[in-house]
């Protein structure tokens, strides 16, 4: 489920293109005709850390849930 949101994301861009609602993937793909890297750059980066942050999230859920999936202590 964690690793569906990057589909989510993509998917988001075209629905706002199609329903001309403003959001980032508007924004971008606004933005990618006119060469306008800083703006580029931001969104790719703002979407990126959601993805990561969201998989951490799963991967934490995961281990919380599940008894086998357990940290290990490092042994000195």
């Amino acid at each position: 489920m964690g690793l569906s949101l990057g589909r989510l994301l993509g998917g988001a861009m075209i629905v706002e293109v199609l329903f001309a609602l403003p959001g980032l993937g508007a924004l971008m793909l606004q933005s990618v005709p006119s060469r306008d890297i800083p703006v580029i750059q931001g969104i790719v980066l703002v979407m990126a850390l959601i993805y990561v942050i969201a998989n951490i999230a799963v991967d934490l859920t995961y281990a919380a849930i599940d008894p086998r999936i357990r940290t290990v202590k490092a042994v000195a």
